[in-house]
């Protein structure tokens, strides 16, 4: 029974996440990719789904999951949107070069916020892509958000987000 109900919950919570990816669409990068504004939107999204399920039965339940999914996509999305290019940078480094729940930490001068990226894993795609699971805790003006994402190895050496 236990079973089914954790079930029925991730299915709420990724129809929830549905609901949110038009907010996620609405920015493109310039080579393609996912931005920073996209991924902070569905990681918060569906976080916020997953934390709304918890809540109530029945129809009170779904409401909770839809709300939780609105409210952490953009609350994702306004972390993604305040992290700026040096972020990024600093983020594809430690990508690269931190070992597994090696932790980085670092203070943007421009904006304030504190960034700590911990990669948690490295795996292969079947096509031999690299890629790790990771991380980030963002501090916005007292503030601090976490999420977990995906990113591979791009053949010019550069990291892209690809969850």
């Amino acid at each position: 029974m236990q079973n089914v109900k954790l079930y029925k919950q991730a299915v709420t919570a990724l129809m929830a996440g549905a609901l949110i990816m038009p907010l996620a669409g609405c920015e493109t990068t310039s080579g393609g990719g996912v931005s920073k504004q996209q991924a902070g939107t569905v990681v918060g999204g569906v976080l916020g789904g997953v934390l709304g399920s918890t809540v109530g039965e029945g129809k009170g339940q779904v409401a909770a999951t839809i709300a939780g999914a609105l409210i952490g996509g953009l609350l994702g999305s306004s972390v993604g949107a305040s992290l700026d290019r040096s972020d990024e940078l600093q983020a594809q480094r430690v990508l690269e070069r931190n070992r597994v729940n090696q932790a980085s930490t670092w203070r943007n001068p421009d904006t304030g916020n504190e960034v700590t990226v911990t990669p948690t894993r490295t795996y292969n795609r079947a096509s031999g892509q690299t890629c790790r699971e990771y991380t980030t805790t963002v501090v916005i003006q007292g503030k601090r958000e976490t999420a977990h994402g995906n990113a591979c190895r791009q053949s010019d050496g550069s990291w892209q987000i690809v969850n």
